[in-house]
């Protein structure tokens, strides 16, 4: 008897997890496709935000007022702390990710690792002045210093109906002369989205 209760209770378990799975669908998109489902901040969000701003900040003036400074020599910027004051649990660091790309495929500044990044190439590089043939070690006190920081914060506004929601966002980013801290660009990107019931629309 106790077999047959075993045999029941596993068929049974057998059943309810084939039910659950009938349930889910999954399927492969483009990555660089417009997804909106929950009206949270998104990839598409992070992406456009980084590419309209990137592109705002080196057609200003500054720009070509460096240049003329420098000789023709093109700018060196990093990019510094990015704060998440949203509401959100935001990836900032996917953030900084595309604006970096965006600054690098811009050819138009040279661009050098941040704070974090330099700490772990600075422990390599010492690593190998003990390990690495003369001929392959890199020298120290060779990084090129940066002539401007990018920094910058995300902040949200919530506003909630019944079943409906608009959530506004705005996306702070400064440039800031690392010699003078003067501020060379300030600029902003707005986003509003109207979450309802029948769907999220912008």
């Amino acid at each position: 008897m106790s077999k047959i209760w075993t045999l029941c209770l596993c068929g049974a378990i057998a059943l309810l997890v084939g039910c659950a799975s009938e349930g889910k669908k999954v399927s492969r998109i483009d990555a660089n496709s417009v997804t909106d489902l929950s009206g949270s901040w998104n990839d598409t969000d992070s992406r456009m935000v980084a590419d309209e701003m990137i592109n705002d900040c080196l057609g200003r003036p500054w720009y070509d007022n460096m240049i003329q400074d420098k000789g023709g020599k093109i700018p060196t910027v990093v990019i510094g702390k990015i704060r998440n004051k949203s509401h959100e649990h935001i990836s900032v660091e996917t953030f900084i990710k595309d604006m970096e790309k965006a600054l690098i495929n811009s050819g138009r500044v040279d661009f050098v690792a941040n704070a974090t990044e330099r700490a772990e190439l600075r422990e390599e590089l010492a690593s190998q002045q003990g390990n690495a043939t003369e001929e392959t070690a890199k020298e120290a006190h060779q990084e090129i210093g940066a002539d401007l920081m990018l920094t910058g914060t995300l902040n949200s506004i919530v506003d909630q109906e019944g079943g409906d929601q608009v959530v506004f966002y705005q996306i702070d980013l400064e440039l800031t002369d690392i010699q003078s801290h003067r501020k060379v660009w300030i600029g902003d990107k707005k986003i509003k989205k109207f979450i309802s019931k029948n769907g999220v629309k912008l």
